[in-house]
């Protein structure tokens, strides 16, 4: 609208310039014709009635000794009159002592009026900001005989105008300049009326999630373009609630049944010994042997320790099943770390605190279990990968928050299991169900903390994990 605005202005002071400019030439040019034409008519009369002179070339400047002084300013103009070779017979211009009265007339200018089909050239010049017309014509006896050559020259002072056009322009320019300024307050509100509703759909947008409840955009007044652009948002976000629903119902009976699966497969491996220990002791069973004590004892040791790894599978599932309570309480972290290194017997653990005391808001035995079992990770993942191993465990204070690291040099986490390291039942190991980084990750969000960890293959592998203090 502004760029609109200030193009036609300039457009139509072009075009005001332009107009002006044709039609001050139109106007000198007609204005020149009448005077030209009542001139002659004038010098006409003068030939055929009232001199007394013989019409001759030799008489003109007697004929028209004053008479010349009365038409020049009648018709405001300058009279001339020449010879046909050219030669200056009289003027309206007063002599000035002894300079003469005019000049001759140029050779090219009689030519070019004697080669016109006319007999009539026009010519103009220009001399200090003044434009200087002047025609030329043949003067005629009574018989229709040239005797002479007729030069009639005005001055056409333009200032006049031009000062009109500049008051016109002027005038025309604080017009528009007040257009420009109503056009500038109009492209104002009513841009802010459409990014107002373009800006709270953006907003919506932004916020719309996938796994939480939407809300529709509700506009009081809008164009009818907005008004689609919100219906079809609208309708949108009723699809994602239907998609959402479908999705998060399909992820939950996908989740539990790979769970199941997996607990299953956990639960067949103990079943499987403990299967033929029976069919071996059912063989082989004897109430005569004299060391049947000892095979009792053996078959029942076998079969309590089939028995405890099915307990830890089931005790592992209860506890990723379920959150585990927080029972926060004002903790060392310094000394509550170094506890829990201490059920380990591996000399090449280390434990670097930064600072002696660090206090925090805490359960006690969750922060043991994520320490224990990230040092549990670190330890499997250097054993038989490293002559040299290295374990370093360090805890220091960041702000508002505690940060502790467990370092290894074992044989580090491979690109394609590092997006997977933190889904439940993933693992690389030749034992266990792969749920105590999940399950310590759901530990240490809900204190609103964070884990991540950096690893390079052959090189060892960093966990970070960030708590608040409070």
């Amino acid at each position: 609208m502004i760029l609109l605005v200030l193009l036609a202005s300039i457009l139509i002071v072009i075009i005001t310039i332009y107009q002006y400019d044709e039609q001050t030439k139109d106007y000198n040019i007609s204005r020149f014709e009448r005077k030209e034409s009542s001139t002659k008519q004038d010098i006409e009369i003068e030939l055929k009635r009232r001199t007394t002179y013989p019409v001759t070339t030799h008489n003109l400047a007697k004929i028209f000794q004053d008479r010349i002084y009365d038409i020049a300013y009648v018709h405001k103009l300058t009279i001339s009159m020449y010879d046909m070779d050219g030669n200056l017979l009289k003027s309206s211009i007063p002599y000035s002592f002894d300079k003469k009265e005019g000049s001759n007339l140029p050779k090219e200018t009689i030519r070019d009026l004697a080669n016109n089909s006319n007999h009539k050239i026009l010519k103009s010049r220009k001399e200090k900001g003044i434009t200087y017309q002047s025609s030329y014509s043949y003067i005629n006896d009574p018989r229709f005989k040239r005797i002479g050559i007729l030069e009639l020259q005005i001055a056409q002072d333009n200032e006049e105008q031009k000062h009109e056009l500049r008051e016109f322009i002027s005038r025309l320019s604080l017009v528009y300049l007040l257009m420009l300024i109503i056009a500038i307050v109009l492209a104002y509100f009513l841009s802010t009326y459409i990014t107002r509703s373009i800006q709270t759909i953006s907003e919506k947008i932004k916020e719309t999630r996938l796994n939480k409840r939407n809300e529709k955009i509700t506009l009081n007044s809008a164009s009818s373009e907005i008004n689609s652009l919100v219906d079809a948002y609208n309708n949108m976000i009723d699809q994602l609630e239907d998609s959402a629903a479908r999705l998060a119902k399909s992820e939950r009976e996908q989740a539990w049944r790979e769970m199941a699966k997996q607990v299953a497969h956990e639960i067949k491996n103990p079943l499987t010994p403990m299967r033929l220990s029976v069919q071996s002791f059912e063989r082989k069973f004897d109430p005569q042997d004299p060391n049947i004590k000892e095979k009792m004892a053996e078959y029942s040791k076998s079969l309590i320790q089939q028995i405890d790894v099915m307990s830890s599978i089931a005790s592992a599932f209860s506890d990723f099943a379920k959150m585990p309570t927080q029972r926060r309480e004002k903790l060392n972290v310094v000394d509550v770390v170094k506890h829990s290194l201490d059920i380990f017997t591996e000399d090449y653990i280390e434990y670097l605190p930064e600072e002696k005391e660090l206090y925090a808001s805490l359960d006690k035995t969750q922060l043991i279990r994520i320490v224990t079992n990230l040092v549990k990770n670190s330890i499997q993942a250097i054993k038989d990968t490293n002559k040299n191993p290295k374990i370093e465990v360090k805890v220091a204070s960041e702000g508002t928050r505690v940060k502790i690291t467990v370092a290894d040099n074992g044989k580090g986490i491979s690109d394609q299991n590092k997006e997977l390291i933190f889904e439940p039942k993933f693992t690389t190991k030749t034992s266990g169900m792969g749920l105590g980084l999940s399950m310590i990750k759901n530990i240490i969000e809900a204190y609103d903390g964070s884990i991540s960890f950096t690893s390079t293959k052959g090189v060892g592998t960093v966990f970070t994990v960030i708590l608040p203090k409070t």
